[in-house]
């Protein structure tokens, strides 16, 4: 879900050409997720292989990756490892919003309405154990890093940000910039043109960049004071907040109080499941490595079509055409920069 601050952090509309050679950490859950949401059939069945496995996932992975990396960005793909315990309730709220999800799919499916399962599908994906694993082979054979954080990736991602080992982390969600990430792109991995749901209207998504610096300054705030506001609004880690408080009101409230702890003393019935504290802490102590390295390499053309075309079935011309532009924009990527420019960021 991730905490929303959609009413009070201001964005600046970019394209994905001005984050040319700049490498960027992104969200390696958030974007497959995403994936597995948009690449659908038009009655909201995700694309599967003749053995009936969902490739959905590959399929975004392998060409929004080709596109990033034509427009001169550098990915770093980022992996969830062990989620904190205080997260236990996001994921049972999470499990629970999937299966009312299916019972919709498959309601909307007996009465033909296929708008409304494609819409009920989205919010189905499941990202299995497999698939992530299927997903850093991808990466191995296209010659992209990634990292496998300890716990939650986007605080592996906004630490490699901090330490200037990436420019940016790629996300939807606003997490990253609690986490102390300088900079947060988002829709990177979603950028084009697409139709909103139940509405034959179509929207152009482009890409965001917010700069943490920029946005506490505006806001006249600290990062913990972000992080206060977050909890305030909801996080994955108290995923409720504190009912009828949204971004804007939550802002107020820290602004005239200074802090969570002295806010919460003049909410009426405001209440936590779990200790604020502790919450604040993942935040600003969250459980990262320094035991990852980013380097990029040229594709290996015929691995990505054995294993994508050989295995799940996938366009041998599709596949081999989008993997001859990776290896073509990196080539030209490498004789337009320095290769210490390419391979160390």
């Amino acid at each position: 879900m991730g905490v929303n601050l959609r009413g009070i952090v201001k964005a600046k509309e970019i394209t994905l050409m001005d984050l040319r050679g700049k490498a960027i950490s992104i969200d390696a859950y958030n974007a497959l997720y995403q994936f597995l949401a948009i690449i659908r059939q038009p009655d909201g069945t995700p694309l599967k292989d003749s053995q009936g496995r969902i490739t959905s996932h590959l399929s975004g992975l392998l060409y929004r990756t080709v596109n990033l990396v034509e427009n001169g960005i550098k990915p770093v793909y980022v992996f969830d490892g062990k989620p904190p315990e205080l997260k236990a309730m996001e994921i049972e709220r999470r499990k629970a919003v999937k299966e009312e999800a299916v019972k919709k799919y498959e309601e909307a499916l007996a009465r033909g309405d296929l708008e409304a399962a494609r819409m009920y599908a989205q919010a189905t994906s499941v990202l299995t154990e497999d698939m992530v694993n299927q997903a850093k082979r991808l990466l191995d054979l296209m010659g992209i890093p990634y990292v496998q954080a300890p716990s939650e990736g986007e605080a592996q991602a906004a630490y490699m940000a901090k330490k200037g080992d990436v420019f940016a982390c790629g996300s939807q969600d606003y997490d990253s910039l609690l986490f102390g990430a300088p900079r947060l792109v988002r829709n990177i991995s979603i950028t084009g043109r697409r139709k909103l749901p139940r509405k034959n209207v179509y929207i152009e998504v482009k890409p965001e960049l917010i700069v943490l610096d920029e946005i506490l300054k505006d806001l006249g705030i600290s990062r913990e004071q972000l992080i206060d506001i977050a909890i305030l609004v909801g996080t994955d880690y108290n995923p409720e907040g504190i009912k009828g408080i949204g971004p804007k009101k939550a802002l107020a409230l820290i602004k005239q109080y200074g802090s969570l702890e002295k806010a919460l003393k003049h909410i009426p019935g405001a209440s936590f499941p779990v200790d604020p504290v502790e919450i604040k802490e993942i935040f600003l102590k969250p459980q990262v490595t320094d035991s990852y390295e980013v380097k990029w390499r040229q594709p290996d053309i015929e691995g990505v079509v054995k294993f994508l075309c050989g295995e799940h079935d996938f366009s041998e011309s599709r596949v081999r055409k989008a993997v001859e532009k990776l290896d073509k924009a990196m080539k030209e990527t490498k004789t337009r920069t320095s290769l210490d420019m390419w391979f160390k960021k």
